[in-house]
């Protein structure tokens, strides 16, 4: 195959996908976004997590609520799980990789806040973890997945809600998380700040 069909097959790919996430996603998103606005309203903060590429995404996430996504406004309280080396590498040399962000969600957690895990498998021990350890804070678990949900989708419970992307290639499904990603921050912004 010429490079030049592979970049259109890719292309044609990732349409393909988004068209099918369109049709399953936009009620479980919009319920994703009003957790998320109910949240904040409260004065509760949004804790993101995810690996490799997910772990990009999570950043992503609250620098578009801490900073802005496309209009000037207040902070908005989100953090990272995944940016901070120093405790990651720590937690994993002490104890073990799995506990890196349920370790940071004892510490900074509170009852209402979210916790927004993006794993595309639903696979990843460490996000396992951390939504069993979400749990025991009372915090909201919003996750983003996709594939056949993995072993975390039967675990999620109550308010929990998982955004899964109806596909098997991890970078389609990593598109289509992205688009959440800016779904929910512009329905953050146009409730809190329209």
């Amino acid at each position: 195959m010429k490079t030049i069909d592979i970049v259109r097959k890719n292309f044609e790919d990732s349409i393909e996908t988004k068209q099918a996430a369109l049709k399953v996603l936009p009620d479980t998103l919009s319920l994703a976004a009003k957790a998320m606005i109910d949240a904040l309203q409260n004065g509760h903060k949004i804790l993101s997590c995810g690996n490799g590429g997910s772990a990009a995404d999570a950043q992503h996430f609250s620098s578009e609520l801490i900073n802005r996504f496309e209009t000037d406004r207040p902070a908005l309280a989100a953090i990272a799980l995944t940016t901070d080396s120093s405790t990651i590498t720590s937690i994993a040399n002490d104890s073990h990789y799995n506990y890196i962000f349920s370790r940071q969600i004892e510490a900074l957690a509170q009852t209402g806040d979210i916790l927004l895990g993006i794993t595309t498998s639903g696979n990843s021990a460490n996000i396992i973890q951390a939504v069993e350890t979400a749990r025991n804070y009372g915090m909201t678990c919003i996750i983003l997945s996709g594939k056949d949900g993995g072993k975390l989708a039967p675990l999620l419970q109550g308010n929990d809600i998982e955004i899964r992307v109806p596909a098997h290639r991890t970078a389609r499904i990593q598109e289509v998380h992205l688009t959440v990603i800016h779904c929910l921050c512009d329905a953050i912004d146009q409730e809190l700040y329209s």
